[in-house]
């Protein structure tokens, strides 16, 4: 966390008029609006069973596969390959 931004920043916003800072509002209200899930749902890992969080895994994993994607080799991904003399 960068504390001397976020301290340069609060000085400046207690610096700005009432209508400064209504307009800072208006700009960063959104972005705060997509972080904070704050429309009363709460999110799929919380209320998601086991079993569903596992067949959301595989889905999501699934997905990824394609002809598109290389593969490492067995040897590419062996811990010698990995780690060579120090392994």
């Amino acid at each position: 966390m960068n504390v001397k931004l976020v301290e340069s920043l609060a000085e400046i916003v207690h610096s700005l008029t009432q209508e400064e800072k209504s307009l800072l509002a208006q700009k960063v209200k959104p972005d705060l609006e997509e972080t904070s899930p704050d429309n009363g749902e709460r999110p799929f890992y919380e209320t998601a069973s086991p079993e569903e969080r596992a067949q959301a895994f595989l889905e999501w994993a699934e997905s990824h596969r394609g002809k598109n994607h290389p593969s490492l080799s067995d040897e590419a991904m062996s811990r010698e390959s990995i780690y060579g003399e120090r392994g």
